[in-house]
């Protein structure tokens, strides 16, 4: 009597690469949430006239909606100054949710005005302002959905001796990943310096360089798993100081957003 031979059990491997071909195509599709939260959240009454110009300039509800950040999470705002994006996110987390500014002492004085001015007669008590040291920046151990920097990359990479002290960027980018939850979303836009620069126009021109800014970030414990040209600006001359009054507000900006593994 002939039998017939029976296939082999199914491994573990297989199944575990489609779990990851599935986890990794979740990771580049569009946000679950209604794009309409992140018009609404810019869109908030009482943001001032200020921030709408800027509004123009920075498409925050396009960049937040390619960030995926949705109503609940708790997001850190990192070196975010004087607060224009911890504000919005506030709107978009909503009570749910929880916005931390975190800026170290340099950043905090530079922000000073702008925050007096946001943040007077009690408003936006839901953001939690933290004035903190580069090395030790409280955000605890995978208490975080999602962190951002916004232009504030580079500085890591920049030192001005009177007012900026040397921050360690390996280590602060350490504290950021170990702050997320595994899969927590990390935003960077920056200022695009000329290609195979590195980091060395961070201390001149405030611009790093695009192609480092993936390879550091990413040797930190990310991935890149998109990115968001709407900020683009061919027509940048990225010889020129990101505050030079014929770039500034103008400048090619590269938005990329990273998972942590």
């Amino acid at each position: 009597m002939l039998t017939r031979a029976r296939a082999p059990a199914p491994t573990a491997a297989p199944i575990l690469g489609a779990l990851l071909l599935v986890w990794a195509a979740l990771a580049t599709t569009a946000v679950r949430a209604d794009p309409s939260v992140y018009e609404r959240a810019v869109a908030t009454e009482g943001r001032s006239d200020k921030d709408r110009q800027r509004d123009a300039r920075d498409k925050p509800a396009e960049v937040l909606a390619f960030a995926g950040f949705e109503p609940g999470m708790r997001i850190a705002d990192i070196f975010g100054g004087g607060g224009y994006y911890s504000e919005i996110l506030a709107y978009l987390v909503g009570p749910t949710g929880h916005v931390l500014l975190v800026n170290d002492p340099a950043y905090a004085k530079f922000a000073a005005d702008d925050q007096s001015v946001r943040f007077r007669d009690g408003r936006l008590s839901q953001v939690e302002r933290l004035v903190v040291p580069n090395e030790d920046l409280k955000l605890g151990k995978s208490t975080l959905d999602g962190a951002l920097f916004v232009m504030s990359y580079h500085d890591l990479y920049f030192e001005d001796k009177a007012d900026f002290p040397r921050i360690d960027a390996s280590q602060l980018l350490g504290q950021v990943h170990a702050a997320l939850k595994p899969g927590g979303l990390l935003l960077i836009v920056d200022h695009s310096a000329v290609a195979g620069s590195g980091m060395a126009l961070a201390q001149t021109l405030h611009r790093i360089d695009e192609q480092f800014a993936i390879k550091d970030i990413e040797s930190h414990g990310f991935k890149l798993v998109r990115t968001y040209d709407g900020l683009r600006n061919a027509a940048d001359d990225r010889s020129k100081r990101v505050f030079d009054p014929a770039i500034r507000g103008k400048t090619d900006r590269f938005v990329h957003l990273y998972r942590r593994l």
